[in-house]
């Protein structure tokens, strides 16, 4: 496989691991491929979130190919801004390959509300 499209290509962590959560949400199946954040831990309260922590890693899958649409959607689901933002991290995939990616990142309402 190519090296993903960095544009198109979302590193996803919780409860977008689900393949059928992920259908639902954008309406269609979509290509995927293990990858690794480093740097970030993985916490959960009310949702599932990453912070900034050096030394640990997170793994997850990179979401390929994604459509303008898809992302809309996404970003609905994830409720930005109010959660979630969406940023550019650096991944690796499972290749060991660097490539830039988008994730979604917490705010700080995220990490407090453990209800």
């Amino acid at each position: 496989m190519d090296k993903p499209d960095e544009v198109t290509t979302l590193f996803v962590y919780g409860s977008l691991l689900d393949s059928a959560r992920r259908q639902e949400i954008i309406g269609r199946r979509v290509d995927t491929i293990q990858a690794t954040l480093h740097d970030y831990e993985l916490s959960r309260g009310r949702y599932f979130y990453i912070r900034n922590h050096p030394g640990i890693s997170t793994k997850g899958l990179l979401l390929l190919n994604l459509t303008p649409r898809d992302f809309q959607e996404l970003d609905r689901y994830e409720e930005i801004p109010r959660l979630y933002t969406r940023e550019r991290v650096e991944v690796l995939d499972d290749k060991g390959n660097r490539l830039r990616s988008w994730v979604y990142l917490p705010t700080t309402f995220t990490v407090v509300d453990n209800n």
